[in-house]
């Protein structure tokens, strides 16, 4: 350390200089210290209201319904039997189609109604005898997602079909529309209970026969023939099980009014 002294002056006076340079350099110290603690404060509550976001913004992304992965079949009717197989089924004439030409294979059971419009449903056998139960529940899909539902029958004729008596080939001069298709042979007549369920399963909405719905659901609700339209039965299903939009809901229903049984 190296001091100047001025030898014009006195060393009192030299000792005078010095002490007020120190004053001065103990002042900036003071306030650069200051300043450097409120600099210090300023950081600590930015970084506070920063994790502080963080958190919200993480709490929030917490409570944002998890969006669930669609399955192929989620385009058409479906749902899983008692006994574990995947059934899919026709909305309109477009599906149909595409159920019966694009995802029916040897293995498979076909099941139609004998009323004009109705679904064209298939039992997806995947390698597995299809069962009893299972037929019967592809049968009751088939009758409730028909007309019947909308007229109030009680209960409607469906025929089991294997794929190989179902065709595209009309006799000559005939003409199919889109969606409808030669059956040969009378097929198989399985009895179809017309008890229908709406229900929740791991967040996801699922609808379809009674016995399979009740089987698989973590929750569910039957619903009935009624007087109450789709969108109001939509309501207050959604207000029953928290899930799913109007719409999804109302496209899991059957055409036609309904209401839920007490």
């Amino acid at each position: 350390m190296q001091i100047s002294l001025n030898f014009t002056k006195s060393v009192t006076e030299n000792a005078a200089i010095y002490f007020e340079k120190a004053k001065k350099a103990k002042k900036k110290k003071e306030g650069a210290e200051k300043a450097l603690e409120i600099s210090r404060k300023k950081l600590e509550k930015v970084l506070k209201e920063k994790e502080k976001k963080d958190l919200e913004a993480e709490k929030k992304l917490k409570e944002q319904p998890k969006i669930m992965k669609k399955e192929w079949y989620e385009k058409f009717r479906w749902f899983y039997s008692s006994e574990g197989f995947l059934v899919i089924g026709g909305r309109d004439v477009i599906t149909n189609e595409i159920v019966v030409k694009k995802h029916t294979e040897k293995e498979d059971l076909v099941f139609h109604t004998d009323m004009q419009g109705s679904p064209f449903f298939v039992v997806k056998a995947d390698g597995k005898e299809i069962g009893k139960r299972t037929m019967e529940e592809a049968a009751a899909a088939t009758a409730i997602f028909s007309r019947a539902w909308k007229l109030g029958f009680g209960g409607i004729t469906v025929r089991a079909y294997k794929p190989e008596q179902i065709s595209k080939t009309a006799k000559s001069g005939e003409y199919l529309v889109r969606g409808a298709f030669i059956l040969s042979g009378k097929g198989q007549v399985v009895e179809a209970e017309m008890r229908f369920a709406i229900g929740v399963k791991e967040g996801k909405i699922i609808s379809g026969p009674f016995s399979a719905i009740s089987a698989n659901a973590d929750r569910f609700v039957e619903v009935v023939q009624g007087d109450e339209k789709p969108s109001s039965l939509a309501k207050n299903i959604k207000s029953m099980f928290k899930v799913g939009s109007l719409d999804d809901i109302i496209r899991m229903l059957p055409s036609g009014d309904g209401k839920i049984k007490q």
